[in-house]
């Protein structure tokens, strides 16, 4: 059998096309090898290039072209068939051997016979965590969740007042050693201390590190296990314990404090939200909402909140694994390996959340501005995912444009929202998280502007991604801006996009 395959291997047939071009008859000869590897149209158009031929024989040449291909291809099937099954009547080929081989061929081709993936650790998990918070059980869940992070608070509250009485005592050190400098020591004298010190903190911040890794990942596995077991038993309906286990247990339910020793302070938030329609032909209708508030707000757990802690962390848990999770943009310098400024105070907010970002295994490798790395949390209090979007000191210029790289940023930063289920996404209006004195009235109107027409520009995009998903974009604006200000940003934004207006029916009496 394989003697008859190799004998239609590389055949040679020629393919013949005749055609007149007004009086004269003309013939094209071309010489093409079976099986035929390339492509019919490809080939009729290198054919069309290379013999320089007129554009009226144009369809008529590929269809020629196709059909010999064709009929050519089919008669080698045809022969290597027949050839095969000589070769099993004169016992050639073995029946049966041949039959386990094509028996082993469709099973491995054909779905309903293939082998099924084995489920993978994070899939099982996600189910089971999936089905206890929609049930009577995700009041323990969320108990259980906040305790894990009032224990992680306190371990960075801890830690802080550590870090800060070494420095104090450094400082105190240094300035003695000041006052004696050019007397009995000398600047060889003060730059050893100052290595000392620097040693003595990086020693400290690595032991509390350290620390606090190990601390969230018995949590990560307590929690993993007390997730299954509370599954399994669930399932089990005679279980008598199985009330005492999840029974709340307010008594736990300890009132946190902050690290630097506040309670977290509910600040008057103003807010402002509209419905758009959006699209030339198909139109999506998207929420759009504007907001005064600290960006971190939607990141750590409002302690004192008057619903409680359960109720403010539910919506969050019950659309952890869904298809309608909640982003957020941070705007962070270009060092992925640095833990300061808001990546800090979003670390020290995460209580024990798997942040990647400040794992002591990460790239050193600086980011470009426009460029961003992403985050994945299970227990902040508004959102799934933090995209950690790269910005430099050009953002607090006035002269930006729509092809800046913090603007390309968002775009991209939305495209990955659409392919990844990603429904409500907030974004910092103006491109910074805190005001300053150069960013006038006259500064945040250009800006916010600017924002508004590219992200719309954007949101139109978004119906070619995922085909036109309704979808929530919140804007959001630094907590020090006037009120003022803010409702002159307010009536900006209907101005931008379409919002919808809704009409009034009345009846003739």
């Amino acid at each position: 059998m394989k003697k008859s395959r190799e004998r239609f291997c590389n055949t040679e047939r020629e393919f013949v096309y005749k055609f007149k071009v007004g009086s004269q008859c003309l013939e094209l000869r071309v010489p093409l090898k079976f099986p035929v590897q390339e492509n019919a149209s490809h080939l009729h158009g290198r054919l069309m290039l290379l013999h320089s031929l007129p554009c009226f024989i144009e369809k008529d040449l590929k269809e020629a072209l196709s059909q010999f291909i064709e009929e050519e291809s089919l008669r080698d099937y045809d022969s290597d068939a027949e050839a095969s099954l000589e070769a099993v009547k004169s016992g050639e080929v073995d029946l049966h051997q041949l039959a386990s081989s094509w028996a082993k061929a469709y099973a491995e081709t054909t779905l309903e016979h293939a082998r099924p993936e084995e489920p993978s650790w994070d899939e099982d998990f996600a189910d089971v965590y999936h089905d206890l918070i929609h049930s009577p059980a995700s009041e323990t869940l969320l108990n259980l969740e906040h305790n894990y992070f009032v224990s992680i608070s306190e371990l960075i509250g801890e830690r802080d007042v550590e870090l800060k009485k070494l420095r104090e005592r450094q400082g105190i050190e240094m300035e003695k050693v000041m006052q004696e400098l050019g007397k009995s020591l000398t600047d060889q004298d003060v730059n050893s201390l100052a290595a000392q010190h620097f040693e003595s903190q990086q020693d400290l911040e690595n032991k509390w590190s350290n620390e606090l890794k190990q601390s969230t990942a018995i949590q990560k596995q307590e929690y993993q296990e007390w997730v299954i077991k509370l599954h399994q038993d669930l399932k089990n309906p005679n279980n008598s314990s199985l009330s005492e286990e999840i029974k709340v247990q307010p008594s736990q339910f300890r009132e946190s404090v902050e690290a630097n020793g506040r309670i977290y302070e509910e600040q008057r938030k103003l807010e402002e939200s509209f419905t758009i329609h959006l699209g030339a032909q198909l139109k999506t209708m998207h929420n759009l909402r504007l907001l005064r508030a600290d960006m971190l707000d939607f990141c750590k757990h409002k302690r004192n909140h008057r619903s409680g802690v359960k109720l403010h962390r539910l919506q969050t848990a019950l659309s952890l694994y869904s298809t309608s999770l909640c982003g957020l943009v941070l705007l962070v310098d270009n060092r992925i390996n640095s833990y300061s400024g808001i990546k800090r105070d979003s670390g020290n907010r995460n209580g024990g959340s798997d942040d990647k970002a400040k794992n002591a295994d990460r790239n050193y490798l600086n980011i470009l501005p426009g460029e961003f790395y992403i985050t994945r949390h299970s227990n902040l209090s508004e959102i799934h995912v933090a995209f950690h979007l790269c910005v430099d000191d050009n953002v607090k210029s006035g002269n930006i444009t729509a092809r800046d790289p913090a603007i390309m940023g968002l775009r991209n930063i939305l495209k990955v929202c659409c392919t990844h289920d990603i429904t409500t996404i907030s974004i910092p209006l103006l491109l910074v998280h805190d005001m300053s004195e150069e960013m006038t009235i006259p500064w945040c109107l250009r800006r916010a502007e600017l924002v508004f027409k590219c992200v719309k520009g954007f949101m139109m995009e978004m119906a070619s991604w995922d085909g036109g998903i309704s979808r929530t974009v919140q804007f959001l604006v630094p907590q020090s801006i006037s009120e003022e200000m803010f409702y002159q940003l307010s009536n900006m934004l209907p101005q931008i996009f379409r919002v919808s207006s809704t009409l009034t029916l009345t009846s003739k009496h």
